[in-house]
């Protein structure tokens, strides 16, 4: 039986392993079947912590619910910087992640900042499937166009403001955008919508998982464009179906810095052996 954790940062759900004392062998069928809601656990995300490879305190690895292995999680990464801070009784770690490495920082009251490094504008470093104006782009998906931006946080963002996030069908837009033939590596969606100066409305279709309840790397994607755009400052409250969210985009570095609460739901164990990872 492997031990696990089950964590959630404002509903983004997650089954975290610690495979730093042994060696866990896990591939795309293991997080499938693990993130499975009826015959698994249960989960937005795998997490799986690994010894570090170079500077950081852990290596955290990301598979998402159809099992691919992503870059970067703003919201698992809130959840494992916990893990490790309260084992090793200390107030800031460093995670090492596919997308860079994230300093975590306790907020108290189960609250963390994590500094996710300075956001990607570059065509190349999102990818997009050819130069425009990262800034703001026309998008056509099935007949409808949009005015999109993009940027990257380690992990690629497709961000379209709205008059109402609320009211968008991101069920049925959401994937159309993923798999645009314009995000080579698959985008997230985020679908915006400004309810004052430094508070947003965002509603995620998370590449790889679907609609979540959270995603700190799309906060955080959302809060940059609309600065960029002058339609907010460079510090806002961004509000997700799982609550809210606090991102400050910092100009001393260009870093921007996300916070938010980190919960245990559970822990548990389960035998990787027996689960059923058909398609």
């Amino acid at each position: 039986m492997t031990a696990f954790y089950k964590m959630h940062g404002l509903g983004n759900d997650f089954v975290v392993f610690d495979a730093r004392s042994h060696r866990l062998a896990f591939d795309e069928a293991a997080a499938r079947a693990v993130a499975d809601r009826r015959l698994g656990v249960g989960c937005d995300q795998v997490i799986v912590i690994e010894r570090p490879r170079s500077s950081g305190d852990a290596l955290m690895r990301i598979f998402n619910a159809d099992g691919d292995e992503v870059e970067a999680c703003g919201n698992a990464a809130r959840c494992v910087g916990r893990l490790l801070m309260e084992e090793r009784d200390e107030t800031t770690v460093r995670i090492e992640t596919r997308g860079g490495l994230l300093a975590c920082s306790d907020g108290d009251d189960g609250v963390v900042t994590v500094d996710m490094g300075a956001p990607k504008f570059g065509w190349r470093d999102i990818p997009l499937a050819s130069a425009v104006n990262c800034g703001s782009f026309p998008l056509r998906v099935d007949g409808q166009e949009f005015t999109a931006a993009a940027v990257s946080f380690g992990n690629p963002h497709c961000v379209i403001f709205v008059n109402d996030a609320a009211q968008v069908p991101v069920a049925d837009v959401g994937p159309r955008i993923e798999r645009h033939p314009f995000f080579p590596s698959r985008t997230n969606v985020e679908f915006v919508s400004v309810l004052a100066p430094g508070r947003l409305r965002l509603r995620v279709w998370e590449r790889g998982a679907g609609i979540t309840r959270a995603c700190g790397t799309g906060a955080c994607a959302a809060v940059v464009t609309a600065s960029s755009r002058g339609l907010g400052p460079r510090a806002s409250e961004v509000v997700v179906d799982g609550g809210t969210l606090n991102v400050d985009w910092r100009p001393s570095d260009d870093h921007v810095l996300m916070t938010g609460p980190a919960s245990l739901a559970f822990t548990g164990s389960i035998d990787l052996t027996r689960l059923d990872s058909r398609e």
